[in-house]
């Protein structure tokens, strides 16, 4: 049996399926075997196919040269352009991507793919699309489906969206619900809340149409669990996969460039009883000429030619530069003959197609052998193949010889302004400015006016090299000479305006450019945003948003979250609040942290993250004996802690232990093992090494520590390694044993790790403890490896066995759900824990205080207000958080109100008030002020913490003040509170953007000294730093404390 080439294929690009999935596809593809291809006719000979690294450009081809030259310079070469019928202007337009159809059959679909698709704005998307969903290019404008667009994506309501919509009323049937999907294109996160709400509607049910866009819209987010998760939902709903499911999937797996799974699916739609379309065939076909795939896409091309499926023009041309720059020369004349014979298309405009794609590939010498083949079939020579030749050759760096075809072009009056100017972006691109300003001078000479597209590259280049000036001077001459200026070309001078801080100027010159109608894009105003924050223009950034607006331009998230970036950076913190009302306005995308305060909003409310150190401590508890029930000394067990880090050496190691006479029991071996995290890859070896001791043998609980001291290390393999030799020697896997492996897995943003072993426990028959059902929904809670939907479905199979969570882990859940925008899920485990005990003061505070660090302050205002006789009771639980979210938000004057009413009644403020105020006051640089609020603090019998001293020292570093910031963690070392691993890390950070970097150099020594680990980041923060300072032999030191680190830690360093 001789199967397709692209199931060969397939077997070596699908890496992450098995060989037996693969191998079990290959029935499906003995039913059609694709004829080999056919060798060309036309008599030329073909270099073999070669990696692209080998193109011709490098070979002699003089001789070769100078007879196309003289082919070329024959009478007559020129004299018809394009004799079939085929204008120059649609064969470039359709080189170009703009694609017609070939007999009735119109691409479609297709150009959605297509890498010169213009970017569409979002409101488009129910027209374009729709082509690949099947749906009518007629816009519903409906009211309601505005209004249930509106609440969807408006996030500027105290009430969840959920809520509204329920509030809203409406009745919903599958034309609605498949428009406002559409309309919530760009945000993918919003349209499935939308779409899970719905299907949950009394009398609604999905159909195959809203699943259909539900998947697309999922596909174009990469969210392809998702796409998984909605194709098992249509299965269980017994929504039946049509044409549409079927070609979308293939679209979005071949965009994603998962070829393999892309194959596999196009397959199985053939198995399931539907034979793709023209419309499958070509989605696939112009995802594999993306994805380089040139040997699968000519097989389906012949399929494709076997079926009758005609293709366009444009899609010939993206097979042919497919196979052109994969080096397949033979292919290339083949599709050229599939062209000419079987779809009938012009000898002239197939021949054209073929020079394009050679000159693209580089491929200088089949380019010119064409040009042979060109005079012995009598086919004319167009402008536009002489052009296309005269670009290759810049491309290939033979100006010269483009040069001369220009002469001969020149001879024969065929030379235009776009000739020149594809010279002298070839000189631009070798760096070549002065040749490149001949060339336009002697285009001027000759008659011909510089493109607007000449005239701008030139002004780039310059720009880029620190010569606007003579840019200027270009710009005037456009100006001056007529020439017609394009959004490209205004965007270019206006941010060169920018760059020299010229900001008047810019400004006139983007005015008179909107008078004369040039609208900008949303890329062109990024660029200029960019370019003021280098200048630090902050009140311009400002203007050129409200610009944006006025001009009716989408602002996008990122714009958004760079210039509060920027804006925080700068201490500007009135601007970020004009900023964020701005980018709520806009109801595109849900709120997002002030990504510039985060790190010290962190520390002011410690909970928003894992905190590993303390998940470390509370899980002591399933390995930690009591303390009246120990067989062993502490003096036994500090002596083999002190052998332990003597050395890195083991063999030195060794020899102290064997001389020590000391009884090992499983109890000591826990306890030494517990204390050695530090030096943990000797204390593994001390492990193995106990084990082979005369009368000592592990047990459980010795192997769970070891399994948990590898995991704290991250080195999982060895972790795992621990875990089979465990099963091995017969020991007892217990729920611990599992709940330690997930937490180390989880703590380090490893979730899909986690959970599958998760699911392996179940399968093994161990039933998941308190503990394991805890650190699990706290991981997928957490920033790193964040799964929000696997928490909540674990947190209801929490409740449902029984266990009850604790604080901690509801702060962390519930955080987590308002911070993605999930205020029904959040409301819903509210309620499910006040069915099993929880008061409700308790579970109201935790609600309220997770909306607050989430930015929520409405709804949790909201809430405190409708509490009713509650009120003063959630008044005390959620004081600090209220005021330290209205702080985080700018809202100053309302929480020093907070603070006054709280004090009217006899509530004073907490240390957490103290530190939130006193944050504050630091990011406006008072801190005069700040420290009036410190000594306030301590006369109130507040005592300081961690989290006060770190923003103070975080405060003096951002004013300069790096001598104070010293005194003040001195005294933190001295007199306590000691500083903790964020203090450290928060430190170092800001010595080295100060560049003082040497000055951090020996906080890793005191990390180290106080029992605190460096992260990876504190090592690289002062590396980079010494490095930009030129201190690169201190750099190199920095190394080996990171490898010396990783030796201590790890066993199989």
């Amino acid at each position: 049996m001789r199967y397709p080439l692209f199931v060969l294929r397939l077997l070596s690009l699908s890496k992450t399926v098995s060989s037996n999935q693969v191998s079990s596809q290959l029935s499906k593809f003995q039913k059609f075997s694709f004829s080999s291809i056919p060798k060309s006719s036309n008599g030329v000979n073909k270099t073999e196919k070669q990696p692209i690294k080998t193109r011709s450009v490098n070979q002699n081809l003089g001789p070769l040269f100078n007879e196309i030259l003289g082919i070329l310079g024959t009478e007559n070469v020129i004299a018809d352009q394009n004799p079939g019928g085929v204008s120059d202007s649609e064969v470039t337009h359709l080189a170009n991507g703009e694609t017609r159809a070939s007999g009735s059959q119109g691409l479609q679909g297709v150009c959605l793919n297509s890498p010169e698709r213009g970017v569409q704005e979002e409101e488009n998307f129910p027209v374009s699309e729709g082509k690949v969903t099947g749906v009518s290019d007629e816009i519903d404008v409906s009211p309601m489906v505005h209004k249930v667009t509106e609440i969807v994506r408006g996030d500027n309501s105290s009430n969840s969206m959920e809520e509204r919509l329920e509030d809203a009323g409406f009745n919903y049937n599958m034309d609605i619900v498949e428009k406002v999907l559409k309309r919530c294109f760009k945000v993918p996160q919003l349209a499935l809340r939308f779409f899970n709400w719905v299907k949950l509607k009394e009398g609604f049910s999905h159909s195959t149409e809203t699943y259909n866009t539900m998947i697309y819209i999922a596909g174009e987010a990469k969210n392809f669990e998702l796409v998984e998760v909605l194709l098992e939902e249509m299965e269980t709903n017994s929504c039946k996969k049509d044409m549409k499911t079927w070609t979308i999937l293939v679209g979005q797996y071949g965009k994603a460039k998962l070829i393999s799974k892309a194959l596999l699916i196009f397959e199985k739609m053939k198995k399931s009883g539907l034979q793709p379309d023209v419309m499958t065939y070509k989605v696939m076909l112009l995802n594999l000429c993306k994805a380089r795939k040139g040997d699968i896409a000519l097989e389906f091309h012949r399929e494709m030619i076997h079926r009758d499926m005609g293709l366009s023009l444009g899609m010939y041309l993206q097979l042919m530069k497919c196979l052109a720059c994969s080096g397949d020369v033979d292919a290339v004349y083949a599709v050229s003959d599939d062209m000419i014979k079987a779809c009938e298309i012009p000898e002239h405009v197939s021949y054209g197609f073929m020079l394009k794609s050679f000159c693209i590939a580089g491929r200088i010498k089949e380019a010119l052998e064409l040009i042979r083949t060109f005079k012995d079939k009598n086919i004319s020579l167009g402008s536009e193949n002489f052009k296309t030749l005269v670009k290759g050759l810049c491309r290939a760096d033979r100006i010269a010889d483009a040069l001369e075809i220009v002469d001969i072009m020149k001879k024969k009056n065929s030379v235009d302004e776009e000739i020149y100017g594809i010279i002298v972006n070839g000189y631009l691109s070798k760096n070549n400015v002065s040749k490149a300003f001949d060339i336009l001078q002697n285009m001027k000479d000759s008659g011909y006016l510089p493109t607007v597209s000449t005239y701008t590259n030139l002004m780039q280049h310059l720009i880029r090299i620190k010569e606007f000036q003579k840019a200027l001077e270009l710009y005037n001459e456009m100006m001056d000479v007529g020439v017609q200026l394009d959004s490209v070309a205004t965007t270019t001078i206006v941010a060169g305006y920018i760059n020299q801080n010229c900001i008047s100027d810019a400004w006139q010159v983007l005015k008179n450019m909107l008078e004369k109608g040039i609208r900008l894009t949303k890329k062109s105003y990024s660029i200029f945003i960019k370019e003021l924050c280098k200048v630090s223009a902050t009140d311009e950034i400002v203007k050129m948003l409200m610009q944006m607006q006025a001009s009716k331009i989408r602002i996008e998230n990122d714009i958004f979250q760079h210039v509060i970036l920027y804006m925080g950076k700068k201490g500007e913190m009135e601007k970020v609040k004009i900023i964020k009302q701005m980018q709520e306005s806009c109801n595109f995308f849900p709120k997002e942290e002030d990504l510039s305060i985060a790190d010290i909003d962190r520390q002011a409310e410690p909970n928003i993250k894992i905190n590993s150190t303390l998940l470390d401590q509370e899980y002591s508890d399933l390995n930690v004996l009591d303390s009246t029930s120990r067989s062993y000394s502490q003096d036994e067990s500090h002596e083999v802690c002190q052998i332990l880090s003597s050395s890195t050496n083991w063999c030195s190691i060794q020899d102290k232990l064997e001389k020590c006479a000391i009884q090992f029991t499983t109890d000591l071996v826990v306890d030494i093992l517990q204390k050695c995290s530090l030096h943990s890859g000797a204390a593994l070896r001390f492990f193995s090494w106990v084990a082979k001791r005369s009368g000592y043998k592990h047990n459980t609980e010795s192997y769970n520590m070891a399994i948990k001291l590898s995991g704290r290390g991250k080195d999982f393999k060895h972790m795992r390694s621990l875990f089979h030799e465990m099963r091995r020697n017969g020991y007892s896997i217990t729920s611990d044993t599992w709940t330690i492996m997930i937490m180390q897995y989880g703590r380090t943003g490893l979730t899909d790790i986690a959970l599958n072993n998760f699911r392996e426990m179940k399968a093994s028959g161990r039933n998941p403890n308190a503990s394991t059902y805890k650190f699990l929904i706290i991981s997928l809670s957490g920033e790193k490896g964040r799964k929000v939907d696997e928490a909540i479905r674990i947190f209801q199979e929490m409740i449902k066995t029984g266990f009850q969570p604790d604080k901690e882990l509801l702060e962390s859940y519930l955080g987590c759900l308002c911070q993605v925008g999930k205020l029904l899920e959040a409301r819903m485990c509210i309620e499910s824990i006040r069915r099993i005990g929880f008061p409700v003061p308790l579970t109201s505070s935790l609600y309220i205080r997770a909306l607050c660090r989430a930015g929520r302050m409405e709804e949790a205002l909201e809430l405190v207000d409708e509490s009713g006789p509650e009120k003063h009771t959630l008044d005390q639980y959620t004081y600090g958080s209220l005021v330290h979210g209205l702080l985080r938000r700018g809202r100053i004057e309302e929480a020093m109100s907070k603070v006054e009413s709280m004090k009217q009644v006899g509530i004073h403020p907490t240390v957490h008030v103290y530190t939130s105020l006193m944050v504050q006051f630091l990011r406006q640089k008072q801190i005069s002020k700040a420290l009036e609020i410190f000594e306030e603090m301590k006369e109130m019998g507040c005592q300081p913490t961690t989290v006060t001293y770190s923003a103070i020292v975080r405060g003096y570093m951002e004013m300069g003040k790096v001598t104070d910031a010293w005194e003040v963690f001195h005294h933190m070392k001295q007199n306590g509170p000691f500083p903790d691993f964020k203090t450290y890390s928060m430190f170092i950070a800001r010595l080295c953007k100060k560049g003082r970097s040497e000055e951090a150099l020996p906080l890793l020594n005191d990390m180290l000294d106080s029992g605190i680990i460096p992260s990876t980041v504190n090592f690289r923060t002062i590396f980079f730093g010494l490095n930009r300072e030129g201190k690169h032999n201190l750099a190199q030191i920095v190394l080996g404390k990171k490898l010396d680190l990783k030796c201590r830690r790890k066993l199989s360093s």
